[in-house]
């Protein structure tokens, strides 16, 4: 439970109540920490409603974590498929109102009544959490539990991706290779990109883009000369998914013409860019959030179904008295390769008859 920065308690609350008509009561197996919550851990409260009611949510006070997560449906409610009692779900984590000019047009992760389980509203790292049915998609017996509850983080990336039209023919420099950086890789290698190029400052993190399949590792301090050479004058896609200071301006000018640069990684500052050369020689500057749940969320299960090298991401599992010291903390110091996972429960909880 997030209380303010630097305070997360491992404490014992109320179970959720019954799953009102439209949710499912979700027994949490697995669930993954994200920068996000780091954020919120260091130096909170950022997104999350502690000190004001999110308007969207209501949600107000100190939040459960875990926007990330995999569980076995143990409950329903009023007009959910009971088919989906005792199935492994993953929640796309976002809630959206489905009637707005947003969701009307297929871009739910811009509704106007946007938020998200485990920021906005209580998470997944938990025992037991309800969730809308709706933004839960059945995960596949092939998928294991760790796969599974990696499934969220990796749709981020492949909505980022589709957000730069990434084609096969592409060539694509991803700069930054921890966290979202990695399943950008696994995603461009699972779109068949014969030319992926990661870049960081961290040896261990490019050992694991060579695993998710980069094509080239570069060290970050020298990839922007590296880039052009390497593609005889830039590369077609660039993204930029550190956040790294100063780093939006190389990845640009290590962009041909006519090509798409992909901001992912938020500075903490405001990056100051040279506007004239991107009207100049016609780059698409593009943004992007969250994920589409019922494209991404189905497509990222696909993929960890068919490509076990995605399960690399992961660089431990915890148990969730060990969050803040093992989980927390070391993500805060930058001394986390891969994806952080929680184990949640071991236990099998009887289904739950809420008619």
């Amino acid at each position: 439970m997030l209380h303010g920065a630097g305070d997360v308690r491992v404490e014992t609350v109320a179970e959720p109540a019954p799953p009102r008509p439209g949710e499912v009561l979700i027994e949490v197996i697995r669930a993954g920490i994200c920068g996000s919550d780091a954020a919120e851990f260091s130096r909170g409260p950022v997104v999350t409603p502690l000190r004001t009611a999110n308007p969207r949510s209501g949600h107000h006070g100190p939040v459960i974590l875990g926007h990330e997560f995999v569980g076995r449906v143990i409950g329903v409610g009023g007009d959910v498929d009971d088919t989906l009692l005792g199935r492994r779900v993953v929640p796309g984590a976002g809630v959206w109102c489905g009637t707005c000019a947003w969701c009307r047009q297929g871009r739910p992760n811009l509704c106007e009544q946007y938020f998200t389980l485990g920021l906005q509203a209580h998470g997944g790292m938990a025992e037991l959490v309800a969730a809308p049915a709706r933004i839960c998609v059945p995960v596949p017996e092939s998928v294991s539990d760790d796969g599974a509850a990696m499934a969220q983080p990796f749709a981020v990336a492949l909505h980022a991706l589709d957000r730069a039209r990434l084609s096969p023919e592409d060539t694509v420099w991803i700069n930054g290779a921890g966290g979202i950086g990695g399943f950008l890789i696994a995603g461009a290698a699972a779109r068949g990109c014969r030319t992926i190029m990661a870049s960081d400052v961290a040896p261990q993190r490019l050992r694991l883009a060579t695993e998710l399949g980069a094509t080239h590792v570069l060290d970050a301090s020298t990839a922007g000369a590296s880039v052009p050479e390497i593609t005889a004058g830039g590369v077609d896609v660039a993204i930029e998914a550190s956040g790294a200071p100063g780093t939006l301006d190389t990845v640009i000018a290590a962009t041909r013409r006519g090509g798409r640069v992909l901001v992912v990684g938020l500075p903490k500052q405001p990056p100051v860019v040279d506007t004239a050369d991107i009207a100049l020689r016609e780059l698409d500057l593009l943004g992007t959030v969250a994920h589409v749940c019922d494209r991404n969320i189905p497509q990222a299960l696909d993929i960890l179904a068919t490509t076990p090298s995605v399960g690399n991401a992961a660089d431990r599992v915890i148990p969730l008295d060990d969050l803040v010291a093992d989980g927390l903390q070391p993500l805060c110091r930058g001394q986390v390769t891969g994806k952080v996972l929680v184990e949640m429960t071991t236990r099998t909880t009887a289904i739950k008859d809420f008619s």
